[in-house]
């Protein structure tokens, strides 16, 4: 198990690294990984490029700011995961853009908006993938329909906003935000083309082989 401390570079090298690939810009996204005592969170304004360690947020078991920068006005958004999924590490909310376009496209509610095209999203981000209804950005109100999608979904898409990811470990949630990115890219690129899909034997393998 990683220490705190390493989790800290862990969180500035993997924020920078999806900073510059342009998955999220200016102080957009934050980042959240549970510890044995609390959570770390990335600091509200703060941007994913240019984290600092020992300024980022820590909050106790009970969500509570005991240590660094504050933290992001979204932690409603980490705490709705975090606790519908207790076998979730982290999670990561960015503003890549063609998860975010999806999210655009997409009817709230809807609980598959990016097709099962690539074996590697099926196993990065699961089944389902539900489309939250449009809250304005930082309104704590959207906080229990997150909770209850996070449910029965590693992943959501916030309509008209960006994509809210969980994994195993902050590595693991990083990889399914990249792989959200990616598949929603390849979506948008076959929109209209008669593409061919995992079929459900095939969806139902991947998820029994790698979980």
């Amino acid at each position: 198990m990683m220490t705190e401390s390493e989790l800290r570079d862990l969180l500035c090298e993997l924020g920078a690294s999806l900073f510059a690939r342009g998955y999220s810009v200016g102080s957009a996204g934050n980042i959240s990984v549970r510890l044995p005592d609390g959570y770390l969170m990335t600091p509200t304004n703060s941007s994913l490029g240019r984290l600092e360690a020992d300024r980022i947020s820590k909050l106790d078991a009970g969500w509570n700011h005991v240590g660094g920068d504050k933290p992001s006005k979204e932690v409603f958004m980490h705490r709705a995961v975090l606790t519908a999924r207790p076998e979730a590490g982290a999670v990561v909310h960015l503003h890549s853009t063609h998860a975010t376009a999806i999210g655009c496209l997409a009817a709230p509610g809807d609980a598959m908006p990016i097709p099962p095209l690539t074996p590697y999203f099926v196993m990065r981000v699961g089944r389902t993938l539900p489309i939250i209804r449009y809250y304005r950005p930082g309104d704590a109100a959207m906080e229990n329909d997150i909770h209850e999608a996070a449910k029965g979904a590693r992943a959501v898409l916030l309509a008209n906003h960006g994509p809210v990811v969980s994994g195993k470990s902050l590595v693991d949630a990083v990889y399914a935000a990249e792989e959200l990115e990616e598949a929603a890219k390849l979506a948008l690129m076959l929109r209209g083309q008669n593409a061919r899909e995992l079929t459900p034997a095939q969806v139902d393998d991947l998820l029994s082989t790698f979980g």
